[in-house]
């Protein structure tokens, strides 16, 4: 208590010291890192819900692609009777006409009741023929369409492929990247389609502070480096605190406060040492609202960095 109520007065004595000017840029910078986090976390969930809408046609045209197969060999076997039946027809055709050859001296009743059977027969064999060939216009524009239905679907698992693979890859390069940290509190792992970079507060700041200490701005600029350059990205920055309350007239005032200003932070030393483009960057506070260890609040004070895949071109794809 008397840390705390020492620190908190060395804040009031800083702050007396910050111009007013200053004070009010960083008003200025909090509500602006606001603003652009609800207009990405609308865009992450826009993105999320546009993945699982193209999972779901994947899955819908691989049902239609099983149905039409079915449909498509099943109108080849009715094909097949139809043909075997006009053939049939055919040589009965020819077997009346023989007939009525043989009968043309007998006598005239037996010849037209001949004359009309054959001519029923004829009738028959042309509704056959015109089954006939409706059938194999419809059997060629069901396989038109498997072929099509197919085609679709494979491009949206080889599209849906290459994302995961992106994925992966970009994991992989973050996690060598990082390596030498993996014992201070940082880990980085996939989740949904994206990759979490977890940094615990420890690794970063002072208790209480929203300057990043040197080792941890180390570990920021070597992430940053690892993604520089990648332009298909979206990154969150989100910070985390515990659930410790922070009341202090001073800045930071509350744990919504400081989640916000570390996260600032962070993203400042990405965008300050290395190429990585600040238009795919958002920073956000998420106070103490999504703790990860119940038990251990060290866990729960903490940085996470959210890298997710660019899915344009995939809903591009689906739309057209």
């Amino acid at each position: 208590m008397k840390f705390l109520l020492g620190l908190s007065v060395s804040i009031i004595l800083l702050s007396a010291c910050v111009p007013a000017k200053k004070y009010n840029d960083l008003l200025s910078k909090e509500k602006a890192c606001s603003e652009e986090l609800k207009k990405y976390k609308t865009s992450s969930l826009d993105n999320e819900a546009k993945l699982k809408t193209v999972e779901a046609e994947a899955k819908i045209l691989r049902e239609d692609v099983k149905t039409l197969r079915k449909d498509t060999s099943d109108m080849g076997q009715a094909y097949r009777s139809l043909q075997a039946q006009y053939k049939k027809a055919l040589d009965v055709s020819a077997s009346v006409e023989k007939q009525l050859d043989q009968i043309k001296s007998e006598d005239a009743k037996q010849l037209a009741r001949m004359r009309a059977d054959l001519e029923a027969k004829i009738i028959e064999t042309q509704r056959k023929e015109d089954a006939l060939i409706a059938l194999e216009k419809e059997l060629k524009n069901k396989q038109r369409l498997l072929i099509e239905r197919e085609q679709r679907v494979q491009e949206l698992e080889e599209m849906i492929a290459r994302k995961d693979m992106a994925v992966k890859e970009l994991e992989e390069k973050i996690a060598q990247a990082l390596r030498g940290f993996k014992d201070k509190g940082l880990t980085v792992e996939e989740r949904d389609g994206k990759i979490y970079v977890s940094l615990e507060a420890k690794l970063l700041f002072a208790s209480g502070s929203t300057a990043v200490e040197p080792e941890g701005k180390q570990a920021v600029i070597q992430l940053a480096q690892a993604i520089q350059g990648d332009d298909d990205l979206e990154i969150i920055v989100e910070g985390h605190t515990d659930s410790d309350a922070l009341n202090s007239r001073t800045h930071p005032k509350d744990n919504w406060e400081l989640s916000v200003l570390r996260a600032t932070s962070v993203v400042s030393i990405m965008t300050e040492n290395t190429d990585i483009n600040p238009a795919i960057l958002s920073a956000s506070g998420r106070s103490k609202y999504h703790p990860v260890d119940e038990f251990d609040k060290a866990k729960n004070r903490r940085i996470e960095v959210i890298i997710a895949p660019n899915l344009d071109e995939l809903f591009e794809m689906i739309s057209n």
